[in-house]
């Protein structure tokens, strides 16, 4: 039989089994608050079209479209460039992704983007959301290169040990850490806590972000506002200084720290509007 790093198995996977097995992921039992209160998973999903949120994310959902007329359109060019992230990194050779803080699993992606890539390439999601993380593991019940575990992003060695990590990914190879719209939901140093993910990925390894901008001094409080509600984490939106010192241990490729919707845009997009713009988004190399 070929060695385990030959089949490109990681430490304690089973040749054939890319998903770790169901028991041994934890699955915590939801809190009551994440019933009672908003997530930002789950609004997420709804400003996105997605069935995963209830009447409470639904609420503070419409309000936040009510009162910030383009919040939609923001959350869509976030996804998008999740979206070309995922096929540039793929494009160049990864094939294994750690979604921090990815929400619910749907509306285009990560793993989505995998398979219309005709990549095999493996994803590991996580969140502290439980309810997201039921859906989540629902969806990708018959999906053997996809896994979700319920853990804080916040820890780093949680994140690194949970089943559905350590069982799907090799750490001993490049990864795609994938950020995308959560670090804002780190109070305190963001930046330090990217570097002690960075530190722990192989060479060859690399990181996309996008962070909600304070560059745009109409929404950045009325969204403050509103998004305090949120069960687990109120943001804190940065500016973009602030988000470059979150993508310092990197290489980043061109076009740099740009708005998430200009950033290597499809081609016939319409031109992006030249004020501020939701999220300020990079994807850069491990140094």
């Amino acid at each position: 039989m070929a060695p385990r790093a030959a089949l490109g198995l990681p430490p304690g996977a089973v040749p054939g089994q890319s998903r770790p097995p169901a028991d041994e992921d934890t699955r915590p039992r939801a809190l009551p608050e994440e019933f009672e209160r908003p997530s930002s998973a789950r609004v997420y999903d709804y400003l996105l079209g997605g069935a995963a949120h209830g009447a409470v994310d639904r609420r503070l959902g419409d309000e936040l479209t009510r009162t910030s007329g383009d919040v939609v359109t923001l959350a869509r060019e976030n996804r998008a460039f999740l979206r070309r992230a995922v096929r540039f990194l793929l494009a160049a050779g990864i094939d294994q992704f750690l979604d921090l803080g990815s929400g619910v699993p749907t509306m285009g992606n990560v793993h989505e983007v995998v398979a219309r890539s005709r990549s095999s390439a493996r994803v590991a999601y996580t969140d502290v959301d439980s309810i997201a993380a039921a859906h989540g593991r629902a969806l990708l019940a018959d999906v053997p290169t996809a896994s979700y575990s319920t853990v804080d992003v916040a820890d780093v060695d949680a994140v690194l040990a949970a089943p559905g990590v350590r069982g799907l990914l090799d750490l001993r190879r490049p990864v795609g850490l994938l950020a995308c719209s959560v670090l804002q939901h780190i109070r305190d140093d963001a930046a330090g806590l990217v570097e002690r993910y960075v530190a722990r990925l192989a060479p060859g390894s690399a990181l996309a972000v996008s962070h909600f901008t304070a560059d745009d001094a109409r929404a950045t409080a009325h969204v403050e506002r509103l998004t305090a509600q949120y069960a687990h984490s109120a943001p804190r939106p940065r500016t973009r200084a602030e988000v470059a010192r979150i993508v310092a241990a990197t290489d980043l490729v061109d076009p740099g720290l740009t708005w998430a919707g200009e950033w290597r845009p499809e081609a016939g997009r319409p031109p992006a509007p030249s004020a501020p713009r939701g999220h300020w988004a990079a994807v850069g190399f491990v140094r």
